[in-house]
């Protein structure tokens, strides 16, 4: 009968060229079978693992040797240190994202009621981190995915954030009149030819959360020329972008009349944020 110790030295090596890291992997893995935290792996590492738990944990092994990321065979990824039901009708939240969080919450004053919208919801973790974090402001959320919107319903049931107003929608297209403070999104921004496409998570996540045409600039452009208009004056735009599009999404901001426009790095020091504040002409 197999210990934690040796089962989880096996995995390593079967995921050992699939995964850039395969003890993570293999704990995360045997923690889901077991229903325990990596502590207990360290803990008790020569615990034996009964026959059931053993074909359980082979065959999520399995999955991942075949690419399949963690989080789908999980269910689960941490984003703000909160854990997210994720499926792959949505995108895998990533640390990346967290500087969408940072810059909204800079300017979204604490007890100041603040009309926000995440365009593109997704899982819904950046609308539900900002209602955790700005519990007095009004938060609405979008996503053309009916299966994309039951996994961000769940998530705000999990997360008590019921207060957030859902709407299946392609970006405005069926949200009802009314302006907002802030707008914020991570839309899809890949071009259809790009190369990371067949890399990597990226394999398994829908496309259609990850590809837009024109060079992965159609929907950042939709939605920057649409949100003039659902802007309270001199409101603000936050869009996540490719490390590559940073000239391309100022100029785009610029030439649609947004002003204060800067460009943020990630934690890679990777242009990842654009932002920018709509004062109609008067």
């Amino acid at each position: 009968m197999l210990t934690i110790k040796t089962a989880l030295t096996e995995t390593v090596g079967l995921l050992d060229g699939v995964s850039e890291s395969p003890l993570l992997d293999a704990e995360v893995l045997l923690c889901k079978v077991l229903g325990k935290d990596r502590s207990h792996l360290r803990t008790w590492p020569d615990a034996k693992i009964s026959p059931k738990h053993i074909l359980a944990y082979q065959a999520l092994v399995a999955d991942r040797q075949q690419g399949k990321p963690i989080a789908y065979i999980t269910g689960t990824r941490e984003f703000w240190s909160r854990d997210f039901q994720v499926s792959p009708d949505v995108l895998i939240p990533r640390p990346d994202t967290e500087l969408l969080i940072e810059l909204s919450l800079a300017l979204i004053p604490e007890n100041q009621v603040h009309k926000i919208i995440d365009l593109g919801t997704g899982s819904g973790i950046i609308a539900i981190t900002l209602v955790a974090e700005r519990s007095v402001s009004h938060v609405s959320a979008t996503d053309i995915s009916a299966a994309a919107l039951a996994c961000a319903k769940a998530n705000a049931n999990r997360h008590q954030a019921e207060c957030i107003q859902f709407y299946q929608s392609h970006w405005f297209e069926d949200v009802p009149t009314g302006k907002f403070d802030l707008i914020v999104s991570n839309p899809p921004y890949l071009a259809a030819d790009d190369e990371h496409l067949q890399q990597g998570d990226l394999r398994f996540e829908p496309l259609t959360a990850l590809v837009s045409a024109q060079q992965g600039l159609s929907d950042i452009e939709t939605i920057a020329e649409t949100a003039r208009c659902r802007l309270e004056n001199s409101g603000a735009l936050l869009v996540e972008h490719g490390y590559n599009q940073k000239s391309a999404v100022q100029k785009l901001f610029r030439n649609l009349g947004y002003h204060n426009v800067q460009t943020h790095n990630d934690l890679s020091g990777q242009p990842r944020v654009t932002s920018g504040h709509y004062l109609p002409p008067t």
